[in-house]
């Protein structure tokens, strides 16, 4: 718990760091279901720094992922309740909500025969593999949108296999694909591909949304450090994400 205590003046500079996303839409923070936080104290620590840097709306995404992390609502209900009981007696007042990162695989098309938690309306943030896009992407993609849902594409900038396929992209959102990038692509914390292939979309005016992907202290250190990134800084509160939108 070491953040924001040692430097007042880099505490006050952090009060606005996030101000220009205002809701968070890509997090960790039900504690102990997956590899994010893993505990109710680390969770309502997370979120209140987040709130200090200016996010003002969590919706936090779980993975559904399930040969590891076989979330439902069921599964978080439990979690949720006791961090937002926290929040609570912690006298925190931000709202604190809860949707998922669906894993696209073989048993998505299973999962997709059920209600799919949203982040709003239709809205259903998904990933896929990192190794290699599933043959079936365009079937599902097309299977979402006839039920309805909006699918917003999970950080497609890490996606190494898209890098030297722009055109790729371009598919996606032809399929009607969102895309969602992570803050911490922008900075290099990924990688210097991963940071270029963000940038590209950026470019492009590709990307709908941002989202801080956090898990852990790492994350949460790096994400301070864009306050020292007077560049990025400006990309960031220059860029239309539609993140005040939720």
């Amino acid at each position: 718990m070491f953040l924001f205590r040692n430097k007042p003046k880099e505490s006050g500079q952090l009060t606005e760091l996030l101000s220009f996303m205002e809701t968070d839409i890509h997090s960790h923070l039900l504690p102990g279901i997956d590899d994010g936080v893993p505990d109710t104290d680390t969770a309502v620590h997370f979120i209140e720094q987040l709130h200090h840097m200016g996010i003002r709306k969590i919706i936090t995404t779980p993975h559904v992922m399930m040969d590891r992390y076989p979330n439902s609502a069921q599964t978080m209900a439990g979690p949720y309740r006791e961090v937002s009981a926290a929040l609570e007696a912690k006298g925190l007042n931000i709202p604190f909500h809860y949707a998922a990162e669906y894993f696209m695989d073989e048993q998505f098309e299973e999962l997709m025969q059920r209600p799919l938690l949203t982040l709003t309306g239709k809205l259903v943030l998904v990933e896929m593999s990192f190794m290699s896009a599933p043959p079936q992407l365009h079937r599902w993609i097309f299977e979402l949108a006839a039920q309805g849902y909006l699918p917003l594409l999970a950080h497609p900038e890490r996606y190494n296999y898209c890098h030297h396929d722009f055109d790729s992209y371009r598919q996606f959102k032809q399929w009607g694909c969102l895309f969602q990038v992570n803050l911490l692509s922008l900075t290099g914390y990924y990688g210097k591909h991963i940071q270029q292939a963000a940038e590209k979309l950026i470019e492009h005016d590709m990307i709908d949304y941002i989202g801080t992907d956090l898990h852990h202290d790492k994350h949460l250190h790096a994400i301070t450090q864009i306050g020292k990134n007077k560049k990025l800084r400006a990309l960031l509160e220059k860029y239309p994400f539609k993140n005040r939108t939720l």
